[in-house]
């Protein structure tokens, strides 16, 4: 009589938990999933809302590679590499969730890719001469100058071309799925940690400029970001019934860094106007005047076209194209965990091999576009907007799709570019502070695959970072120490060796793959496995990861198809019975 009152309790427990699951379930699970259209102004305002996530990250990019490429005084050319990047991301972005992994994934620069270029850019032959670090000096139009950075940005660009072909070839051979095995969160937390840690000097000076509003700007974002993103402003809007009534808006939580610009910006303006900022370009505090470029807006063009070559023919440096191939290895395992964190807060079922190989060689596409266009960097999957994902529950891939073009039409308008390039040194040294932690953050999140109770793996962690600090440090201070006789070789030394997070990555990937441990204490089951398939979705891979335009049904008529990883596999089972299967598992639970 008692096992049968305790078989009777745990079964009502059982129940009870199962029910509360179902509402959490419930709670998180989107309003819109990735196959969904939501309506047409909803779908405006979202795709908006994605490219302001975007922005900072996006703008971030070229205002750090100008200082490499000798473009510190000459403004215009930065506002055309701002426009450039949004055409090619929106470009990337529309090639991805159209034939890539057909996730709501938006794309965009990658900070991998900044590291390594900045550390080639550093290379004695590459570095800027000293006349075009006065402003006095600097003839922005003088075909010597033009020359000087152009040559810099055709270095970066063929190398980025060449190096992306690894990542094409990676993705669509589907060798991806083979070299996950081996790294995990041992090898990206380092790696992408220190593309953070490794920007604290631009970022340092950049807020040393004005460390008053570098901190006003700092402030504001995090009171934005942190303290009022639960705090929604009132909308008047007109519901069916024509009844006014107020909608919330969570301006705080959807766009906190073009805020914080924006009020600091303002801000700036009203000291300048009434002449509290110094007027002498040699005294402290005056790169905070928003009187210091305002020439750049009227001399920009309305119109601007992007196209390949337009800096001149690419040309390949050995070095630089060794240096970048450790960050497109990065950006690709971090984008392979991307696409099922996408997955699982868009409703749809977890990407099957042959999508996340469309992915891969779409973002390698996507960085030979890049390379191509002239922007100096690559293309990834940006984290930011998945977890923007998980904020507004809309996973609609339709939303992504139109953030493509909006991108692409902010790319055309030179002006856009050119306000951007208005914005004070110092506010955007406190928009540094912010991003460049967080990415630094975010790179150690990793860890929360691993067990990190285990002292192995605080041993290859801490080494891993405080190598790759010490190391890049000591060889710049000491560039003779690794001249072999052989120019390239040297080259390809001294730029592998001062970008730090080769350094960490290839020390955390080499300890986390020799010294002994299990699967789980060093994360890789959790990481290799994504999340668990969810019987109730109603989804399948077939609706999600299928090529559009009935390009799957021709190819899955072919014989051959099922030797190409990069193509949907036929699949003989019917939703019928999926669906079944998945009422079998709840009848049995």
């Amino acid at each position: 009589m008692q096992e049968q009152v305790n078989y009777q309790l745990e079964t009502k427990a059982d129940k009870t938990s199962q029910s509360s699951c179902v509402a959490e379930e419930d709670r998180n699970k989107p309003t819109y999933c990735v196959t969904d259209v939501p309506p047409w102004y909803l779908c405006i305002f979202l795709a908006v809302q994605h490219y302001l996530t975007a922005f900072g990250g996006i703008i971030t990019i070229p205002l750090i590679l100008s200082e490499g490429l000798c473009l510190q005084h000459d403004t215009l050319t930065q506002s055309l590499l701002i426009n450039t990047i949004f055409f090619v991301s929106g470009l990337c972005t529309i090639l991805q969730v159209t034939f890539g992994v057909r996730l709501p994934i938006l794309q965009g620069g990658t900070f991998a890719l900044v590291t390594p270029a900045m550390a080639v850019l550093s290379l004695p032959e590459w570095k800027c001469p000293a006349w075009t670090q006065n402003a006095s000096l600097v003839n922005t139009s003088s075909p010597d100058f033009i020359e000087e950075w152009q040559s810099r940005m055709r270095t970066l660009q063929g190398s980025i071309m060449v190096a992306s072909v690894l990542q094409i070839l990676v993705g669509f051979s589907g060798l991806i799925g083979f070299l996950m095995r081996f790294i995990g969160p041992l090898t990206i937390a380092p790696t992408v940690s220190l593309i953070g840690l490794a920007l604290y000097d631009s970022a340092g000076v950049k807020a040393g400029s004005h460390w008053g509003i570098s901190a006003f700007t700092t402030g504001l974002i995090i009171l934005f970001s942190q303290y009022l993103q639960l705090i929604p402003i009132p909308v008047p809007s007109c519901s069916k019934t024509k009844k006014r009534k107020n909608s919330k808006f969570y301006i705080f939580q959807t766009m906190p860094i073009l805020l914080g610009i924006a009020v600091s910006w303002l801000f700036c303006y009203l000291l300048t106007i009434f002449d509290v900022l110094p007027s002498d370009s040699t005294q402290y505090g005056h790169l905070a005047r928003t009187d210091v470029k305002s020439n750049v807006v009227s001399k920009a063009p309305w119109f601007t076209l992007p196209y390949p070559g337009k800096w001149g023919i690419p040309t390949v440096n050995l070095a630089a194209v060794v240096g970048i191939l450790a960050g497109i290895i990065c950006s690709m395992a971090e984008s392979v965990g991307d696409y099922y964190a996408c997955a699982r807060l868009s409703g749809a079922p977890p990407p099957p091999k042959h999508a996340i190989s469309r992915g891969i060689g779409v973002e390698g596409i996507g960085s030979l576009l890049a390379g191509a266009f002239g922007t100096g960097n690559g293309t990834t999957s940006f984290s930011e907007n998945v977890a923007a994902l998980g904020i507004t529950r809309v996973g609609s891939r339709t939303v992504i799709l139109l953030s493509g073009f909006l991108m692409i039409l902010m790319g055309l308008v030179g002006k856009i570019g050119a306000i951007f390039t208005t914005i004070p040194t110092p506010v955007i040294g406190g928009m540094f502070l912010i991003m460049f932690g967080v990415i630094s953050a975010a790179g150690i999140s990793n860890l929360q695959f691993t067990d990190m109770n285990s002292s192995r793996n605080i041993f290859v962690f801490g080494f891993s970072i405080f190598s790759a600090l010490v190391i890049p440090n000591w060889i710049m201070m000491n560039p003779g120490v690794l001249e072999t006789g052989v120019k390239e070789v040297d080259q390809v030394l001294h730029v592998l060796f001062t970008t730090h997070m080769f350094v960490g990555g290839f020390l955390g990937f080499f300890l986390d793959n020799t010294i002994p441990g299990t699967k789980r204490e060093r994360g890789l089951l959790t990481w290799n496995t994504g999340h668990p398939e969810d019987s109730s979705n109603a989804l399948t891979s077939d609706k999600v990861y299928s090529l559009p335009f009935g390009i799957t049904s021709c190819l899955q008529s072919q014989s051959w198809v099922r030797y190409i990883p990069f193509c949907p596999q036929s699949d003989h089972k019917s939703e019928d019975d999926i669906q079944s299967r998945g009422t079998e598992q709840m009848t049995r639970v």
